[in-house]
């Protein structure tokens, strides 16, 4: 399983849910999470590794989770501003502000469903992870001048990806 970076378009789709909890899924996620760790990554979405479906894998440091289909139910008025990265941005880091509390719906790889709330560290992660299903990446949080800083670099790696 590879990572495909800014640039490549199923970046910027809209994920389609999954229906079907079977054996199939299960060993796409066991690959999903193999992969975050392989590339030292804390999350990872399936449109990441160039499939679009509404799954994602993340491990804030006490284990990894499991979440498909995830809805984020409310946000927190209180936002917090932290250095957000992406494997499918190499190289590239920038204070990104979010709420810092989130309570998600989700399904796991069973198809049982789970309500949580999330603070801090996690929060952040679902939070960032979910915007890859929706086809959003953490640089379009950016203001104009500081994706224009920006600019060079991130094209860069997209010249790098299409060889």
């Amino acid at each position: 399983m590879k990572v495909i970076y800014i640039g490549n378009p199923i970046l910027r789709n809209i994920s389609e849910s999954v229906e079907v909890f079977d054996d199939d899924l299960k060993a796409f996620v066991k690959e999903l999470s193999k992969t975050m760790y392989v590339e030292d990554g804390v999350g990872l979405a399936a449109p990441q590794v160039a499939v679009s479906r509404r799954i994602f894998v993340y491990d804030p440091g006490d284990g990894l989770r499991v979440v498909i289909n995830p809805e984020i139910i409310s946000k927190s008025d209180e936002t917090v501003r932290m250095e957000e990265g992406c494997l499918s941005i190499p190289g590239i880091y920038a204070d990104i502000i979010r709420p810092s509390a989130v309570r998600i719906h989700y399904q796991d790889e069973y198809g049982r469903h789970h309500e949580e709330d999330l603070t801090d560290y996690p929060a952040r992660i679902v939070q960032h992870e979910s915007d890859h299903l929706e086809g959003v990446l953490f640089v379009d949080y950016l203001s104009a001048s500081k994706r224009a800083v920006l600019k060079p670099k991130l094209n860069q790696i997209i010249k790098e990806s299409i060889r």
